[in-house]
């Protein structure tokens, strides 16, 4: 079993139709699909893996080697609570790395090319779902013609382990946020995610974007869309890159199902997930990322 593998470029052409089905179906079964001919240079691709190994290898190895993490794995005890990952957050307006050449001036090109490439998946779930065009981005930015959205991206890379049995790359959970666009490493897998009670691998697929959908969107959709438990798995050999960037609601914003939705599904809005403000739900996620996120939602109903 393989996670969907969607064309992104059929969606301008005779193919539309079916294009826009199997992204409907990305989203309904799977939580997970991967975007082929996503409009974004290859060229650009190949600049944004170089420069993140480069910047790995110049600035973050070395003291991976030397940390906690690392010297902890030495007492041969599975260690609970922390991830084999070396990670980075990079966002608009914050100091970025400065030692590796090109990394600011590339990655600010790619940030911007995903951004774009995420309102355009966030058109088709609007319309795949029958809600009027830039719905999800006027929710998320908290009203029309606002940018208030957040757009981070997550530099992480999950160097080979040792004892891959002790630890984990990143412990299982579902994202707290809206759409999630990854670029993978190409030889190095190890990202599963939960289907029907089983771990699938989302298989290294070179220059593709993999799409998940995070707990807003579940909410948003009134539950049509799941977000998918899913983890990395640290390995004995190979450097993993993995570089995620993540549209979310502003802090201010306020989530509810869609009340087209709810009228569709003929439930009473009190009976289905609840309107909340989205900081207060990243203030429980904050504490409880690891664990389901059924609980989430009850408690940020009773705030």
């Amino acid at each position: 079993m393989a996670i969907p593998v969607i064309d992104f470029s059929k969606l301008n052409g005779e193919e539309r139709a079916a294009t826009l089905a199997q992204i409907a179906n990305g989203c309904e079964e799977w939580g997970f699909f991967q975007l082929v001919n996503h409009g974004i240079s290859e060229e650009l691709l190949e600049r944004v893996k170089k420069v993140s190994d480069e910047f790995f290898k110049n600035e973050r190895e070395e003291n991976f080697k030397k940390s906690t993490l690392v010297q902890s794995l030495n007492a041969d005890q599975k260690l609970e609570n922390v991830d084999w990952e070396d990670v980075i957050t990079l966002l608009d307006g914050n100091e970025w790395p400065s030692k590796t050449p090109g990394f600011k001036e590339t990655m600010e090109e790619y940030r911007a090319e995903l951004k774009k490439l995420a309102e355009r998946v966030m058109e088709v779930m609007d319309e795949n779902l029958g809600l009027p065009k830039g719905y999800m981005k006027k929710a998320f930015n908290g009203g029309e013609g606002v940018d208030d959205a957040f757009f981070g991206t997550k530099v992480s890379h999950y160097p080979p382990c040792p004892q891959p049995e002790l630890v984990t790359g990143l412990r299982a959970h579902t994202d707290a946020g809206g759409v999630i666009l990854l670029f993978q490493d190409d030889q190095v897998g190890g990202l599963h995610i939960l289907k029907d009670g089983e771990w699938i691998d989302v298989q290294p697929l070179r220059n593709s974007i993999v799409i998940n959908t995070g707990d807003q969107i579940e909410v948003l959709s009134n539950g049509l869309y799941k977000s998918v438990w899913h983890r990395v798995l640290a390995t004995p050999t190979g450097n993993r890159r993995s570089i995620a960037s993540f549209y979310n609601p502003s802090l201010k914003a306020t989530i509810a199902p869609a009340p087209e939705l709810v009228e569709k599904a003929n439930q009473e809005v009190n009976q289905t997930y609840p309107k909340f403000v989205f900081g207060d739900y990243l203030s429980i996620y904050a504490e409880q990322k690891f664990l389901p996120k059924e609980p989430r939602f009850q408690a940020v109903r009773a705030m």
